[in-house]
């Protein structure tokens, strides 16, 4: 089995700036290939390209598909956006302009913000939750909350991967992204999760902040080998910035795998193991049969007395999302046939939206009676 294989392309199939989808002519073999041209360069018909073709032979999902290495073409030099390495000590480290760094115009502020002040943060498991999460929340706030999504950098790094936030983007359902760690790509870098929720709220201006990994959740059947273990530190995160930690219960009816059904172990493995604070936990309104069952699970879990677990009619918020026209899935799973799992996510939601409008509703009344004095 080769991992590295020369070809030629033959079509651009698709190219949105940040991402190209390439087919590639190797001898008899015509593949697709994605092109991330921030690290190797815009690649053209006729150019002679490298793949990274381990995934697609191992027959993976997660990172399962061919991606281009170098493109062996004369590029004009450009200077670097920063001196920010991501990718770090890999052949394709390369410099982005951190919000934080000294060259940065978001510098000086940042050095004075470390507090998220209450704001509502919703941290998902599986990066097919942000959408209802995001469209809840805008439509919670009649779509003045400016919601924004810092991905972390436990699954995909490039964000570019993402048809999700590329569509979010374009329906108005998030205004800003923020990449993590060694995630790249969105509108603002950060060098980890702490300073990227700091410049989600202080930079990017979110009313409220959603954070997750990327596409391709990574699983072991093991209790802590899953990628989405990131959600616990990323609601201790929030909670040591002093924000309003919400997270998104992973719910299931429909996965064939046991461990995922009811109230998927992951949730209850981050919330009992992971979490060093009480947040807040919204369950959806479901069949009378399926709620009993979640309870009996979160009770089992022993969580009722660790987390502030609230039960929310989701289905305008999910109707909201499903509105909008963009098409999610889950392990390849329709909104149809995971109706529990996505009214989860928008629960959410709805809770941020509750919370921010609360909030704002509180400064108002404080400048009003401010005013009166």
């Amino acid at each position: 089995m080769r991992a590295l294989l020369w070809g030629t392309v033959e079509a651009v199939s698709s190219d949105n700036g940040d991402c190209q989808v390439l087919s590639v002519r190797i001898a008899d073999d015509l593949r697709t290939a994605r092109c991330f041209p921030r690290l190797v360069g815009r690649a053209v018909v006729g150019d002679r390209v490298q793949i990274n073709t381990w995934a697609v032979e191992l027959g993976l999902g997660t990172g399962g598909c061919d991606f281009i290495v170098a493109v062996d073409a004369e590029r004009e030099p450009c200077a670097p956006a920063g001196h920010v390495m991501k990718l770090r000590y890999t052949p394709l480290q390369h410099p982005v302009l951190a919000a934080e760094a000294p060259e940065s115009p978001h510098h000086a502020a940042l050095t004075q913000c470390t507090s998220l002040g209450d704001l509502p943060v919703v941290c998902t498991g599986l990066h097919s939750q942000v959408a209802a999460v995001a469209a809840a929340a805008k439509w919670e706030t009649g779509g003045t909350a400016r919601v924004v999504y810092v991905m972390t950098d436990e699954a995909a790094l490039p964000i570019a991967l993402s048809d999700t936030v590329r569509g979010l983007k374009a329906h108005g359902l998030i205004e800003a992204t923020v990449t993590a760690g060694q995630a790249f790509g969105g509108d603002y870098e950060a060098v980890n999760l702490y300073s990227a929720l700091i410049v989600a709220r202080s930079v990017a201006r979110a009313d409220i902040i959603v954070v997750g990994q990327g596409p391709g959740n990574v699983g072991t059947a093991t209790p802590l080998g899953f990628s989405g273990i990131d959600q616990g530190a990323a609601l201790n995160a929030v909670c040591a910035l002093d924000g309003t930690a919400i997270a998104v219960a992973r719910l299931s009816f429909a996965d064939p795998r046991p461990r995922h059904v009811g109230l998927s172990h992951h949730t209850r493995t981050v919330l009992s193991k992971i979490v060093l604070r009480p947040v807040i936990v919204p369950l959806p309104r479901l069949p009378q049969e399926l709620s009993a069952q979640l309870r009996r699970a979160v009770e089992a879990a022993g969580l009722l007395g660790s987390h502030e677990f609230i039960t929310v009619d989701a289905e305008c918020g999910l109707q909201a999302l499903e509105d909008s026209g963009l098409y999610v899935t889950t392990m390849g799973r329709s909104i149809e046939m995971e109706r529990p799992f996505f009214l989860a996510a928008a629960a959410a939601g709805l809770v941020a939206g509750q919370w921010h409008t609360c909030a704002a509703e509180r400064w108002d009344g404080l400048g009003q009676n401010g005013g009166g004095h």
